[in-house]
Order: C-alpha cells, then structure tokens, then sequence
C-alpha cells in the first residue's frame, strides 16, 4: 500500500517544501536542474527534508537512463550491472544513478563508482544524513558539488499537512483539524517533513469515520517526540556544547547536553567532553574544579535518566565559570617545542637520583623547596637549550590573577 509520503511526494522543483537556499529562483541548483545541465553531486540533510524527491525530479529532468541504489544494501555488482547498459540502446545518452544513504556504501565499494563518474559516463546523484566530509570517498567528494539541506520550517511542515490532508478527503470522507493539532505534529517531528506526514497517516488510518476531526489528544496518542542522532549529529552537538560553555551560554549549553542525552549519546563520552572543556576553556573555575569533578564521578555512579541531574548541575558549573584557555595554549606551546626543537639534556640535578652511583654521574646537587621559606627556591628547571622559555600565561580572571600576584610576591 502506497504511503502518503510518496503518493503526495512532489513531483516539480515548485512542488519541493522549503530549500530556498539552493532551489530558489535563480539558485545554483535550480539553474542546473531547470537547464538540464546536472553533474555529479551530493545532497546532504536530516532525513525528511526532500533529498529524495529532489534526486527523483533530477533524475526525470534529465534525458539519461535513471537508476536507484540504496547504500545499505547495494553492492559493487550492483554498480557493474547498470555500467553494463552503457553500452545498450537505454544506456544510450548516459546514465544517472541516484545513490540514497551514499554513507552505508563503504568507502572501497565506493571506489568501483569513480571510473564511470570520471568520464562521465555515469552522473553520480548521492544523498546522506552525514556529513560527507567524513563519509564519503575523498576522490569521490572532490568530483561533486555538495548542496546541504536544510530541515523543514514548521509553518512549511503544517502548510504541506493542509495540502495532504486536502487530497485525503474523498467522497466519502472529510477531514478537518485544529490548527494546534498541525503544530503539535510540526514540533515533534523536528524538520523531518516525511515523519510528520506519517504521523498524520497514522491518524487518518486508524479512524474510519465519515467525519475525521483531528486534534492534539488524537496526536499524542499515535506519536512520541525522538530524537535519532546519526554520527554527525553527534558530533555536532558536542561541538556545540563545547562552544556554548566556552561562550558562557548556560541555556544553549543546557540545550544540547538535553540534545546529546536524548539522542542516546552514552553517558561515559557526555562526562569525557566536560572534562576536556574543563580544562580547555574553564581554567579560571579554580577550587571549583574539584566540585565539577566530584559531579561527574557522582553522574557515573547514578546513571541515566537520574544522572541528567547532576550533568546539569556540572553543565551550569561551567558555563557560568569564569573563562581562560591558558591551559590550552600552554600544552600547545610545550607539545610544539618537543616535537620540533632540540630540547637538549635535563637537568642533571633534576634527573632521578635513587641509586648508588647517582653522584658519580652527577646527579646531585637538588635543592628541595620545602627545606625554604614560603616552599619555594629559585633554582633551573629547563633544560640550557630552553632557559627563559614561557609557556605559562595566566589568564585574565580572578583566580589566575591572584595565583600570578601570589608567586611575583614569593619570587621577588
């Protein structure tokens, strides 16, 4: 039985819900469609937002033979068979080969597509949920055009229901809904217009009346908002995490440890981020740190749902720390001169001295701070080659300019 996602699917560029970055009037995408002049590309996007229907209008737009694949279950056969009708009458004027989830074909069966799309042969149509910068064959990537699409408004979302809802209807039947109903379905399906339409199928199934009124109890009842987070979701999460602690946003940082969690993302790799941003961007939290730590600790010990709580609490924590990346730069700066220049020999009276013999090699000669006054005495730890090297700047806040007053008083 036919879905209503593919018995209403759009069947002209005018028809597509949304992208008007790249299908606008005048817009790139658009402009090859409509000239009939479409070469290699790959079309990239949170499922439901018209990647397919786009390669299906692309795909009739054009005068060549048009195949389908689906990468996760395609194989390098599959590739050999359609080259074979290259050389037949149908194969004629080339072929275009639309290849969904592109992602799920491994890099190396990708490989067998390159020769064909190369010499244009074969026009490589391709769509993925995840970033193809990480997915996709480099040599295969350097041939496309890459057009990212976006997810689908929700005032796009409920205008489309209308038209679905409109067609619904027959003879025998009308449809009629509440406004709040359609945004209801809006909201929960995230972007995802194909998700929305199902939701609104299922409603539409599950009551044979003459007389269907839709309305949000009837919505709830068929669907629960989830959130299925791919590998590039996920790392876009984490990476918004980071940049909005760093940013000392706690709200949008609270957004997307919510995003993380109920994406499924495992606890253990939620913790082992926050305490990389700890350190990379919260160094001027202090005597907090001990705090945060304690709270991440106590999250493991919890666990999911409860330990949503407490990652809260650690989120918070640093978010509305006060900010430095000292720590950052410092093991950039100490990591850049190991791996580059001649650190030349410790320090004899640093190295380790606990052996007979050691004083015979040189070794002695350490002068132990806690024998001092205020535990401190000047002595030289870096090796001659690197005498006077800094790789320590304080940041400006008030824990790092009260450490940098303390040790100028100690060391005058």
């Amino acid at each position: 039985m036919q879905t209503l996602a593919d018995k209403f699917r759009p069947k002209s560029l005018d028809d597509i819900v949304g992208q008007e970055h790249i299908l606008g009037k005048g817009k790139v995408l658009r402009r090859l469609i409509e000239n009939k002049n479409v070469s290699n590309l790959i079309l990239f996007g949170n499922p439901g937002v018209g990647k397919t229907s786009i390669a299906s209008i692309i795909g009739k737009a054009t005068n060549k033979k048009l195949f389908k694949l689906n990468g996760t279950t395609a194989s390098v056969k599959d590739i050999q068979e359609i080259a074979k009708t290259l050389d037949t009458l149908e194969g004629y004027n080339g072929v275009v080969l639309y290849l969904d989830e592109i992602h799920a074909f491994s890099k190396s069966r990708q490989s067998s597509i390159l020769s064909y799309i190369e010499t244009g042969e074969i026009t490589l149509i391709a769509s993925t949920t995840e970033n193809p910068y990480h997915s996709i064959h480099p040599a295969i990537l350097s041939r496309c055009m890459v057009f990212e699409l976006k997810p689908i408004s929700n005032e796009d979302i409920i205008e489309r229901l209308k038209v679905c809802i409109g067609r619904a209807s027959d003879s025998w039947r009308t449809i009629t809904y509440n406004g709040d109903a359609l945004e209801y379905i809006a909201n929960i399906s995230n972007g995802d217009l194909r998700k929305a339409i199902g939701v609104l199928e299922l409603i539409i199934n599950s009551y044979i009346v003459e007389e269907l009124h839709i309305d949000v109890d009837m919505v709830k009842e068929v669907s629960q908002k989830n959130i299925v987070m791919d590998k590039s979701q996920y790392y876009d999460c984490i990476s918004m995490l980071q940049k909005a602690i760093r940013g000392s946003d706690e709200n949008a940082s609270l957004l997307a440890l919510a995003m993380l969690i109920k994406g499924g993302a495992q606890l253990e790799e939620i913790i082992r981020r926050l305490l990389v941003i700890a350190s990379e961007d919260c160094f001027g939290i202090g005597n907090v740190y001990s705090t945060f730590y304690c709270l991440t600790q106590s999250a493991k010990q919890v666990g999911l749902p409860e330990a949503q709580i407490i990652l809260s609490h650690a989120v918070i924590l640093l978010a509305t720390s006060p900010k430095s990346n000292s720590a950052y730069k410092a093991i950039k700066l100490a990591m850049d001169d190991v791996e580059n220049i001649n650190i030349g020999d410790i320090q004899p009276y640093l190295r380790d001295a606990h052996y007979s013999g050691a004083e015979k090699l040189g070794r002695a000669g350490y002068k132990y701070p806690h024998d001092y006054p205020n535990n401190y005495v000047e002595q030289e730890y870096m090796p001659e080659n690197l005498k006077g090297r800094v790789y320590y700047q304080p940041g400006n806040n008030k824990y790092e300019n009260a450490i940098k007053e303390y040790w100028k008083k100690i060391k005058e």
